[in-house]
């Protein structure tokens, strides 16, 4: 909205007041946007930085004060989140001018901290101009771009409080931060050739490499070398994506044996050769957050084979900093650039750590002197239909607040889950949700949970006197919580978790229909949960109906070889015609009844409901996927192997007791009967997913009329699948549901820690 906005006007009336403005309005250039705004309406005053956000201190003629006020909301800066301005008449003080104060950094902080964000149009245009004074520089920035909350120690967001507080300005980068009227006042990162970060090229035993390092790495991944890149949170392994000998030797010395490598590209015109994408692919493609985006790949790509090894698709991002954009360039094609770390491990961000951990997959490291604070991996998301799932919400969205449509009245904490682990900070309305941790499966990934919860604590001033966590006595994040001292413990169910995180993002109380399918999840009865249907709110849930429970033969064995679920349901749909079914199969047939009879035996072989473990069997039965080498493979490949033609599915049986059991072995026995009768697999695989979807909709069916309620919650990464969701939310919308899902937080672990605080929240007596 520009100044033609009609006001009462009082054009001789001069009045004064105090601004405050909250939200993400720092390290975006907000204040020379306020100081501008100021001078074109003729008024006098002051604008700074503070612990809450900005405050604004204004005086002039009335008409003038309401078009800026609506103009600071209607004009701001792209990259501003305004969350709330507020204003008070204040006593006239007669200023002659308007300017930008230093900040004040005394009090309690609310500031919210900026995500890193992508390089912007004027930046790159500075860094492929020959006669710019930035030309080919790795680091350039301004207010519209570039690193922020990997490189920020504490607020408010100044240079002093950054990783870029040891290099000095030079005068010409001064006269730029100090100019209101330049894109690069009080960028904090600002820095040019003569002043700032310098490239460094080094070989695997730390000797640096003659010439221009860019250059040089662009000839070396041309030989076949693997070049570990220092990027926003952390180091990058890079090779050539055609070059099938570099790529392959990248997964064994990352032991990666499987999972796909995302991979840049240029621009949206090549990404468009390698997948199919659409509008809304494409927009996340060109964000400004600049995620790994899943796409369907196309036919006939000259990709290395092992890029994504049985995939149809392909995770594929854009350039987000200069060095990136550059190295594009020199090189014109795809390239591979995952995670600089081991299967397992975290993401390398320290040059030291970075040398030593990956020493021996790195043939070349090239490396800066700019130090990144906090460990940030890339973000994860897929589009279904026209709205982004998140797989991994990290860099270019953390850590940007969830703001609720209630209130947290005290400090919560929670601590999230064993897999995919985040947590989450809240207080007030603003609940802030952790970059992706990693699996706490080892020391070095627990030691970045408890730093970045450390981090989070300073720089967002949070001091929990709630923490929550999950059931799971064995978790590390448990563990965590249960050793803090001096605040209220909540324990939270995994599954009331992940039906309050879409509650919460979704803004809505409940009660409602929640269908929480997953992997695991440790139940009240002591039994391993997955396939769970819940009458849920924030407060509390009833465990309305789930999937019948089987065996899992080997406990934690059973989720890396897929074959022992497939053993464990043939037998529960088979019994004695078991040596049938078998026979069907065809494979593995000694070692699968030595499994049957250590399920039957029940030693190591606790009880599930899982969905996820489900899926898990039907691959292999399928003899899609025996063993796997990375958490959710074996259904990844399933999905990809159905026909999405494919309309019948696979029938169950609902047993409508006061808690409904889901008899989903039927599944099993129909598909032995296709199998026996030569049926596609790909035929089969869709029948399977049409039939999950099939038990959704029929159980919330049952569950409506016994409750009247009418609202589906759909989370779990089960939901992740995209055929699967599809199909499930076309049903129960035909069935006259209205059906939430997640598009701000994963629907996987990495969303539990949102639910469990606004559960403990809301048992506590402090959400309102």
């Amino acid at each position: 909205m520009m100044l033609g906005t009609v006001f009462e006007a009082r054009p001789h009336v001069v009045e004064a007041m105090r601004i405050r403005v909250e939200g993400i309005v720092q390290g975006i250039g907000f204040r020379p946007f306020v100081w501008a705004l100021a001078k074109r309406l003729g008024l006098k005053g002051s604008v700074a930085n503070d612990t809450s956000g900005v405050l604004i201190e204004i005086e002039g003629n009335c008409t003038s004060l309401e078009a800026f006020k609506v103009a600071l909301r209607h004009e701001a800066p792209r990259l501003a989140a305004i969350e709330r301005i507020t204003a008070e008449a204040i006593p006239l003080s007669g200023r002659q001018q308007f300017e930008i104060l230093g900040s004040e950094i005394t009090g309690q902080h609310e500031t919210l901290v900026c995500p890193d964000i992508a390089t912007c149009d004027e930046c790159l245009r500075e860094v492929f101009d020959p006669n710019d004074r930035r030309y080919r520089f790795a680091f350039t920035n301004c207010t519209n771009c570039g690193p922020r909350f990997t490189i920020v120690c504490g607020v408010p967001y100044d240079r002093a409080l950054t990783t870029m507080d040891s290099f000095r300005m030079c005068s010409a980068c001064e006269r730029e931060y100090h100019d209101p009227a330049d894109r690069r006042f009080h960028a904090q990162p600002v820095c040019c050739p003569a002043c700032g970060p310098r490239l460094l090229l080094v070989d695997r035993n730390g000797r640096e490499e003659c010439g221009d390092p860019l250059n040089r790495t662009a000839s070396l991944l041309r030989q076949g070398n693997i070049v570990a890149i220092k990027g926003l949170g952390g180091y990058h392994l890079a090779a050539l994506a055609r070059d099938e000998s570099a790529v392959a030797t990248l997964r064994a010395r990352k032991h990666r044996e499987d999972k796909p490598f995302a991979m840049m590209v240029p621009d949206l015109d090549t990404a468009r050769l390698l997948a199919n994408i659409d509008a809304d692919e494409a927009e996340l493609l060109l964000s400004c957050r600049r995620p790994i985006v899943l796409l369907k790949r196309r036919t006939g790509t000259t990709l290395a084979p092992s890029i994504c090894r049985r995939s149809q698709s392909i995770g594929l991002m854009l350039p987000y900093t200069p060095l990136h954009h550059m190295l594009c360039r020199e090189l014109d094609e795809p390239f591979v650039l995952t995670s600089g770390n081991l299967s397992d491990e975290p993401i390398a961000f320290i040059d030291a750590e970075a040398r030593q951990r990956l020493s021996a997959v790195a043939d070349f490291h090239l490396t800066h002197d700019r130090a990144i604070h906090i460990r940030t991996d890339d973000s994860v998301v897929r589009s279904i239909r026209g709205r982004s799932l998140p797989i991994r919400r990290s860099r270019g969205y953390a850590p940007g607040p969830l703001t609720l449509p209630w209130k947290i009245r005290r400090p919560t904490l929670g601590c999230g889950a064993e897999l995919k682990n985040t947590f989450c900070l809240a207080k007030g309305r603003h609940a802030f949700l952790s970059h992706h941790i990693g699996d706490l499966e080892n020391f070095e990934t627990f030691e970045a949970f408890i730093g970045g919860i450390d981090h989070f604590k300073s720089i967002f001033d949070i001091e929990p006197a709630l923490v929550a966590y999950d059931l799971h006595p064995n978790y590390l994040s448990t563990r965590y919580a249960r050793e803090v001292t001096a605040v209220a413990l909540e324990g939270v169910q995994h599954h009331h978790a992940h039906i309050a995180s879409c509650l919460a993002e979704n803004a809505e109380f409940g009660p409602v229909i929640g269908v929480a399918f997953d992997g695991l999840g440790y139940g009240t009865d002591g039994t391993i949960w997955g396939g769970e249907f819940l009458i849920a709110d924030f407060e509390k849930f009833q465990r309305a109906a789930h999937f019948e429970q089987l065996p899992m033969p080997g406990g934690t064995a059973a989720i890396r070889q897929p074959w022992r679920m497939a053993a464990a349901y043939l037998d529960a749909a088979f019994g004695d015609d078991l040596p049938k079914a078998l026979a069907v199969i065809g494979r593995n047939r000694t070692n699968w009844k030595n499994i049957v009879n250590l399920s039957r035996s029940r030693i190591n072989s606790p009880l599930t409901s899982s969905a996820g473990r489900l899926f898990d069997a039907v691959a292999s039965i399928l003899g899609i996927r025996d063993i796997v080498n990375y958490e959710g493979q074996a259904a990844i490949e399933l999905e990809q192997m159905a026909s999405p033609l494919e309309e019948s599915h696979y029938p169950t049986r609902i047993d409508l007791a006061d808690v409904i059991t889901i008899r989903s072995t039927d599944i099993i026995r129909a598909m032995v009967e296709d199998l026996k009768y030569g049926a596609a697999i790909e035929v089969m695989a869709a029948r399977f997913h049409n039939g999950v979807a099939q038990i959704v909709i029929d159980t919330c069916r049952v569950l409506r009329d016994r409750t009247g309620i009418s609202v589906v919650a759909l989370s779990g990464g089960v939901f992740q699948n995209a055929l699967l969701l599809h199909r499930t939310l076309d049903g129960l919308e035909r069935s006259s549901f209205r059906v939430l899902t997640h598009s701000r937080v994963p629907s996987n672990d990495g969303g539990i820690s949102l639910g469990q605080v606004v559960v403990a929240a809301a048992r506590q007596k402090i959400l309102e």
